[in-house]
């Protein structure tokens, strides 16, 4: 892989507390599906990634997790700062992929195309990481189950009119099924298996 000087730059400022600081995020968000988390870290991922998912990225991914990159993070010096900041390896296939990235400038992929995990081993399956235009202001969406008390609100910005069919196939197939992550700019908000989604209220 060609190594070139902006592959060796833009990662964490502060490697250790960043990525700690960036994974208890993570586990927060995925604790209570839906709310709202702002990456506080100092990073400048290549473009066109933004800044929450280049964080998620060098908190979640090493040499033992292989990536996926859609069409238009692959064609760009991504791969080759993955390569030089996590070690991790991007793969060609997205049934491969135990992470997964999609850029804002490609439809977001089809959830069962990725690693669904088994019944025995159901956390071998891939955690989709989706840039988005904005996470408010778009598609009004409900959601409910464990770690949301009642209901919780979104309104994420550029998710495809396939999507809650997609979710609810998804969701048939707990214990297994994706994980889902929604990016943009800094913020991020985690979508697991577990929670149910519907369409709220225009």
């Amino acid at each position: 892989m060609h190594t070139s000087a902006s592959s060796l730059v833009g990662a964490f400022a502060d490697p250790v507390h960043d990525a700690q600081g960036t994974f208890r995020q993570v586990m927060d968000a995925m604790a209570r599906p839906g709310s709202l988390q702002t990456m506080t870290a100092t990073l400048a991922p290549p473009p066109p990634l933004d800044m929450a998912s280049g964080a998620l990225l060098l908190t979640l991914c090493d040499q033992d997790t292989p990536v996926w990159l859609a069409p238009s993070l692959a064609q760009s010096s991504l791969p080759a700062w993955i390569g030089f900041h996590t070690g991790a390896p991007v793969v060609a296939e997205k049934a491969d992929a135990r992470f997964a990235f999609s850029g804002l400038e490609n439809a977001m992929p089809v959830l069962m195309h990725f690693a669904q995990g088994t019944q025995e081993y159901p956390d071998r399956s891939t955690t989709l990481v989706v840039q988005l235009a904005s996470l408010h202001d778009g598609l009004p969406l409900i959601l409910t189950g464990p770690g949301i008390r009642n209901t919780a609100s979104i309104a994420p910005r550029g998710l495809p009119d396939t999507f809650l069919r997609q979710w609810m196939d998804n969701r048939g197939l707990f214990p297994r099924g994706v994980d889902l992550i929604l990016t943009a700019g800094r913020e991020f908000i985690a979508l697991p298996r577990t929670c149910a989604i519907s369409q709220g209220e225009a």
